[in-house]
């Protein structure tokens, strides 16, 4: 298995423009387990995965690159705002602390703190899909 995957929007099921926004790193396990609760979530979501040079997502963000002046400028040149007009980005929980400079950094959208571990995604994932459809 490659330690990392391509940096990217990757679409899980069959995403609209009023699908969940989420962000890991390219970690290659990240990427696998992150991806598959979603799809166990039965919730189409776009799935930006941000170039980490592998790392997972808090050794990248104690790296300096998961952090809001790294992906804010990913967000903006990947073509999600294109494909999506709900602007709620959901940020792992173990890096809810990028919050604010993330929200900072990327002006119009909303940064949504998501759940600590990627097991929870299933029970996360539903209930906040449910409100980007109001």
């Amino acid at each position: 298995m490659p330690l990392s995957v391509e940096e990217k929007i990757y679409d899980i099921g069959e995403p609209t423009e009023d699908s969940p926004v989420l962000i890991t790193s390219n970690w290659s396990l990240t990427y696998f387990i992150v991806s598959a609760e979603i799809e166990g979530s039965k919730v189409a979501s776009y799935l930006l995965v941000k170039d980490t040079e592998g790392l997972g997502v808090l050794t990248g963000w104690a790296a300096g690159k998961f952090n809001g002046d790294s992906i804010a400028p990913f967000v903006r040149k990947c073509g999600i705002e294109g494909r999506t007009k709900t602007r709620k980005l959901v940020i792992p929980g173990l890096t809810a602390r990028i919050r604010g400079e993330l929200g900072e950094a990327l002006p119009g959208w909303e940064i949504v703190v998501g759940p600590r571990e990627a097991s929870e995604i299933p029970a996360f994932l539903p209930g906040f899909a449910a409100t980007l459809k109001k």
